[in-house]
C-alpha cells in the first residue's frame, strides 16, 4: 500500500509500505494491504511504519527505529484516511 505523511511544514514521507499503526483518539489501530476505507481523527502518539522505508535526508531527525525494526514518527495530532490502498497522514 502506499503512505503519505504530511506535516504543515512539507511531506515527510510517500512511498510504498507493508503497514501503518497509527494513535487514534479511541486507540492504536493498523491498517494493512487492502483495508476497507476509514479516515479518524489522531492524537498525540507515534505512527508506526513497516517496510522497505527510504526517508529523505532533511527528515531524518524527525523519524526514529523501534525495537520491532518499525520506523517511528512522533506526533501531537492529526487525521488519518485510507482510501483504495492509499494512506495520507495528516500529522502536526
Amino acid at each position: 500500500m502506499y503512505l503519505e505523511i504530511v506535516s504543515p511544514e512539507a511531506t515527510l514521507f510517500s512511498g510504498e509500505v507493508t503497514s501503518v499503526t497509527v494513535p487514534g483518539v479511541d486507540g492504536e489501530f493498523q491498517m494493512l494491504e487492502n483495508h476497507a476505507a476509514i479516515v479518524s481523527l489522531l492524537q498525540a502518539g507515534n505512527v508506526k511504519v513497516k517496510g522497505n522505508i527510504a526517508i529523505d535526508e532533511a527528515f531524518v531527525d524527525k523519524f526514529s527505529k523501534g525495537s520491532n525494526g518499525e520506523t517511528i514518527l512522533a506526533i501531537s495530532s492529526g487525521t488519518v484516511e485510507m482510501k483504495d490502498n492509499k494512506v495520507i497522514v495528516l500529522a502536526d
